[in-house]
C-alpha cells in the first residue's frame, strides 16, 4: 500500500496512477478528506491531552494549597475533558480504520520509466530470443490439446468429472515429464543462490491482504469454508493463488538486519485460481486452468537495489528457457497492463507454434506467457510490515518485493509439445530433461483405457 503521508502530498500523481491502471470505484476525494479530518482530530486530541496535563497540575497545587473549592472545580473540569478526549479518540480510531481500509484500495503508482497505455496492445516488446535457430517442426503442428489426448497423456474429460472444468489428469509420460520440468527448475535457481522454501498450501485473509490479493482479487481466489461472497476474517483461509503469497508473508511483521538482504526464496506450489477466461482456442487445454504447478521466485532487497535486481531476477527466470532452447520474447509492460500492486513489470512469453493467433509472431503459432518478473517497491512491505534496520542503531525501513515465476510449468509444458513436436506425433524430450526421466529422448504416450477407448460394446465379444 501507499503510506498516507505519500498520498496526501503526491494526490495528483495517485491519481494519475489510478486511472492509469484503470482502477474503478477508488474515491481519492473521499480518502484525502479522511485523512484531513484525522489529522485534525489528532492535532485536537493533543490540545485536549496538554490540556488535562496542565488541570491535572492546577488540582495538586490547589489541594497543597487548601484551596478544596478550586480543587473541585478543577476536577469537573478534566473529567470534561476527558470525555472530549475520549470522543475526539474514538473518531479519530474509527476515521484511522476506515482510512487503512480505503488505502488498500489505492494501486502502487508505476514506476517512471514503464510505458503508459491502456491494455496489452500497448505493451512494448523488449526482445525475443531463440528464433534464429529454430528446430524443423512438422508441416502441421497439432495443438497441444489434440495431441496430448492422442498419446493420452493428458486428460480433461476426467478431470472435468473429478473436479470441474479447468482441471484435468496429466498422466503417464507427461506426468514424468511434468515431474522432470520442475526438479529442473528447482535445480537452475539453486544454482542462482535461491534458497528453497516448501510453503504451506492454505493462507489466512492477512496473508492475502499483505501481497495486495485482499481485498481487490478475492473473486479469483479459492475460499475454504465459507462462502465466496462473506466478510472476509483474518482467521479465513484460502488455497494459494501462487507462492508469492506464504513466502512474502513469512516475513510479516518482522525486522531483518542489514546483513541478512537479499534474501532469495524460490519455493514449488501447486496454483489455485478461479478465473475462467473465455472458451475457444486461447484458453482451451492446459492454457488457462484453475490447478497449475509453479515455481516461485521471491526476493527482499534493499531499496536502492531493487531496480537492478529486477533485471536480475528477469535473467535468471529466463534462464529455464534458454536451457530448453526454446523460444520467447521479453515485454515491458504497460501502465493499464502490468497489474494493481507492480511498480514495474516485464512479462516473459514462450512460443507456442500448434494455433495461429492473431497476435502471434509471423512464424505462426501463439505466445503463452511464463513468468511476470515484478519490482513491488515498498508497496507489499508496507501492506505486510516487513522492515530492515540499514545500521543497528538506526530506525526500521521497509524493504523492497520483488518476485518472478521460475516458471510457470503447465504452458512450458504446452510449449514443449508443440514445438519438439515430431511428424510422427511424437514428442522429443529436451536434453536438459532427460536425466530428470531416466534418459528418456521421446515421449510416445501409451494405449488408452476403459470401453470408451476401443468403441462401445466391443467389450462383449
Amino acid at each position: 500500500m501507499l503510506s498516507r503521508q505519500f498520498v496526501r502530498e503526491n494526490a495528483e500523481m495517485v491519481r494519475e496512477a489510478i486511472e492509469q491502471k484503470g482502477v474503478t470505484g477508488v474515491d481519492l476525494d473521499e480518502i484525502l478528506r479522511i485523512d484531513a479530518e484525522w489529522r485534525e482530530l489528532k492535532a485536537e486530541g493533543d490540545n485536549l491531552r496538554h490540556q488535562r496535563n496542565e488541570v491535572s497540575s492546577e488540582i495538586g497545587e490547589y489541594k497543597r494549597e487548601g484551596e478544596e473549592e478550586k480543587a473541585q472545580e478543577a476536577i469537573e473540569r478534566s473529567s470534561e475533558l476527558k470525555a472530549e478526549l475520549q470522543r475526539v479518540e474514538d473518531r479519530a480510531d474509527e476515521l484511522e480504520a476506515k482510512l487503512e481500509a480505503r488505502l488498500l484500495e489505492i494501486p502502487n503508482v508505476p514506476h517512471e520509466s514503464v510505458p503508459v497505455g491502456d491494455d496489452e496492445s500497448d505493451n512494448v516488446e523488449r526482445y525475443r530470443e531463440g528464433f534464429d535457430d529454430l528446430r524443423t517442426l512438422p508441416e502441421d503442428v497439432i495443438p497441444h490439446y489434440e495431441l496430448g489426448e492422442e498419446l493420452d497423456i493428458l486428460d480433461f474429460e476426467r478431470g472435468a468429472k473429478v473436479s470441474g472444468g479447468g482441471f484435468q489428469f496429466v498422466k503417464g509420460e507427461g506426468a514424468r515429464l511434468e515431474y522432470a520440468l520442475i526438479q529442473f527448475m528447482l535445480d537452475v535457481h539453486r544454482e542462482q543462490d535461491y534458497v528453497d522454501v516448501f510453503p504451506p498450501l492454505p493462507v489466512n485473509s492477512e496473508s492475502m491482504r499483505g501481497t495486495g490479493q485482499l481485498p481487490k482479487f478475492a473473486e479469483d481466489a479459492y475460499r475454504i469454508g465459507a462462502r465466496q461472497d462473506d466478510d472476509h476474517d483474518d482467521d479465513d483461509l484460502w488455497l494459494l493463488p501462487t507462492a508469492e503469497v506464504p513466502v512474502t508473508n513469512m516475513y510479516r511483521d518482522e525486522i531483518l538486519l542489514d546483513d541478512d538482504l537479499p534474501i532469495k526464496h524460490q519455493a514449488f506450489s501447486p496454483n489455485f485460481r478461479r478465473e475462467a477466461g473465455e472458451h475457444g482456442t486461447e484458453t482451451r487445454g492446459y492454457v488457462r486452468v484453475h490447478q497449475f504447478n509453479k515455481v516461485e521466485l521471491v526476493n527482499f532487497v534493499r531499496p536502492e537495489n531493487s531496480y537492478e535486481r529486477l533485471e536480475g531476477l528477469l535473467a535468471e527466470a529466463e534462464e529455464v528457457l534458454d536451457r530448453l532452447d526454446l523460444p520467447y520474447r521479453v515485454l515491458d509492460m504497460c501502465t493499464g497492463d502490468m497489474g494493481f500492486t507492480q511498480a514495474k513489470k516485464y512479462d516473459i512469453e514462450v512460443w507456442a507454434p500448434g494455433d495461429d493467433m492473431d497476435d502471434g509472431p509471423e512464424e505462426g503459432g501463439r505466445w503463452l506467457e511464463v513468468s511476470s518478473v515484478s519490482n513491488f517497491e515498498d508497496f507489499q512491505a508496507r501492506r505486510a510490515g516487513i522492515h530492515y534496520r540499514p545500521e543497528r542503531h538506526e530506525s526500521a525501513e521497509y524493504l523492497h518485493t520483488l518476485n518472478g515465476s521460475g516458471v510457470a510449468v503447465p504452458r512450458v509444458m504446452v510449449a514443449i509439445m508443440e514445438y519438439y513436436q515430431n511428424d510422427d506425433g511424437t514428442i522429443t524430450v529436451p536434453e536438459p530433461l532427460r536425466p530428470y526421466m531416466g534418459g528418456q529422448e521421446r515421449i510416445e504416450g501409451h494405449d488408452p483405457v476403459g470401453e470408451s477407448a476401443v468403441g462401445e460394446g466391443d467389450g462383449d465379444a
